[in-house]
């Protein structure tokens, strides 16, 4: 017996040493799926912005569609020279220094992708990067855009359409930050579905939505989303950053979720989905998940398979960390990818 038991405790040690090494043969994380609705389909999210906490939020999601779904997921980071993920490298050079390139190891993932869920900020990538993002963007595949997302390059990408630059965030996604609609770090929001699209299967079993993270404005002033955008949720900002919070009734409600297609330079239509809410902290949040897992199948075309019922709890502990770029206060520093599997 005390064989057995120490030829099993040498089998263990083996499989998670293994284990150890092959979440650092790579900076990304792998979650294999398996049974469920999602099976044979990839989904890739980008995790690489430096206030939302995305580093937390892209993996807990990533296990959420694995785990309970079947998809084949992949989570890819921003990077230091290290290999560490590292939120707090800067978007803007310092003064009297150049900038340094960020970095998202697994590009090359992408090929394989049916999905891309985008969580970036103002990334500044080498060339052979933007162009590795825009071949997957102009294959006609699909797309979702979380906070951030919509402004996800500082460095524009080499993508143009019928001669013009496009642009990322008004032109794919459907609108590009436009500033905090409300008090930044002060407010929370409120998300209404919208009446008319109450049987859209994105909102298929969606209740209950709010998040800490103020709202977005995406258009100007006295206009609205863009032709071709159906919003789904509206976010009405509240006094302050609780649930229970009463609604700012100066601020009107503006659209935090929307979906719309985008057409590629060869006539292709993408599926797009975009939510500006989406902050680690806002995917405590039981109907965002389920809103955010609703879109993720309705985008790759698998919308007859969305239940209200089947499960979009975390996998283990989900305690993230506040937003803000108060790095020491919070807690936030370079972290090896194992960190956060």
């Amino acid at each position: 017996m005390k064989n057995l038991i120490g030829y099993l405790s040498c089998a263990l040690a083996l499989v998670l040493s293994s284990a150890s090494l092959q979440a650092e043969e790579h900076p990304w994380l792998e979650y294999p799926g398996g049974e469920g609705p999602g099976k044979g389909k990839r989904v890739v999210f980008i995790a690489a912005d430096q206030e939302y906490r995305s580093e937390q939020g892209m993996p807990m999601l990533a296990k959420v569609l694995s785990t309970h779904h079947g998809f084949q997921t992949t989570v890819l980071f921003g990077v230091n020279e290290k290999l560490e993920v590292d939120p707090t490298m800067p978007v803007y050079p310092e003064k009297g220094q150049p900038l340094k390139e960020h970095n998202i190891p697994g590009l090359e993932t992408l090929e394989k992708a049916d999905l891309v869920v985008f969580f970036s900020r103002l990334l500044t990538l080498p060339m052979e990067q933007r162009e590795a993002i825009v071949r997957y963007v102009d294959s006609g595949r699909s797309m979702i855009s979380l906070r951030t997302g919509n402004h996800g390059f500082h460095a524009a990408l080499p993508y143009k359409k019928d001669g013009k630059q496009v642009r990322w965030g008004e032109d794919i996604f459907g609108g590009a930050f436009m500033g905090h609609h409300g008090r930044w770090m002060a407010d929370s929001t409120r998300g209404l579905l919208v009446p008319d699209q109450m049987e859209h299967p994105i909102l298929k079993g969606v209740k209950g939505i709010w998040g800490d993270s103020d709202v977005y404005r995406t258009y100007k002033e006295g206009t609205s989303l863009p032709e071709g955008c159906t919003a789904l949720v509206w976010g009405q900002p509240l006094m302050g950053r609780k649930e229970t919070d009463e609604p700012n009734t100066k601020l009107e409600a503006l659209p935090v979720a929307w979906f719309k297609h985008w057409e590629t330079t060869e006539g292709k239509k993408a599926r797009v989905f975009q939510s500006t809410m989406g902050s680690a902290t806002d995917l405590k949040n039981e109907g965002l998940r389920r809103l955010i897992v609703n879109a993720s199948y309705w985008c790759m075309g698998l919308e007859a398979e969305i239940s209200p019922t089947r499960s979009v709890e975390p996998v283990g502990t989900y305690a993230p960390l506040e937003s803000g770029f108060n790095y020491k206060k919070i807690g936030v520093e370079p972290k090896p990818v194992s960190a956060y599997r």
